[in-house]
């Protein structure tokens, strides 16, 4: 058994956030293509690029741990992506779709913030002062990305699919 400690539950959490990471870096080009609203599909291509990103900074923060960047399966952003899937699935060809999209995009977000916000604490209890700016470059870009699929939804996406109901 693991020595129960902090340093050993922010490595777990570390390796679930990088799993996390991968599977939405998959999962969002089909997303992406789905989209109807070309704002939308940009925003979610540009997060795209961030994830990547983010990646290699969780990979960095690996690294400085001296320990090999390694996922652990999340299910929780595995359910989060199945829901997502199976909005594609529902309302494909509907004007909901978008509004559906952009609320699977926000569940993931919503998921990030909370795991990259705890990572921050414990990096800054543990002294992990090399890791601190990495994981908050990473909560800076969910938590702008979330910021904007609620504008989006505002703005365009919901009122598109108020009309076509």
């Amino acid at each position: 058994m693991k020595s129960a400690n902090l340093e050993t539950m922010f490595h777990d959490a570390l390796r679930d956030v990088y799993y996390a990471e991968r599977k939405i870096l998959k999962a969002m080009p089909k997303m992406a293509r789905a989209t109807q609203s070309t704002e939308l599909r940009e925003a979610m291509e540009k997060h795209r690029t961030e994830t990547e990103g983010q990646i290699e900074r969780i990979q960095q923060i690996f690294e400085m741990m001296g320990k090999r960047a390694q996922g652990k399966t999340c299910p929780a952003i595995d359910g989060i992506i199945e829901e997502g899937e199976e909005i594609l699935e529902n309302y494909r060809g509907s004007q909901a779709l978008d509004a559906g999209i952009v609320a699977s995009t926000q569940a993931v977000e919503h998921y990030e913030i909370a795991r990259y916000g705890t990572l921050r604490a414990w990096a800054q209890a543990l002294g992990m002062n090399d890791a601190v700016p990495l994981i908050e470059q990473s909560l800076a870009e969910e938590t702008a990305t979330d910021e904007l699929m609620s504008r989006l939804a505002e703005q365009s996406v919901n009122p598109m699919a108020v009309q076509a109901a």
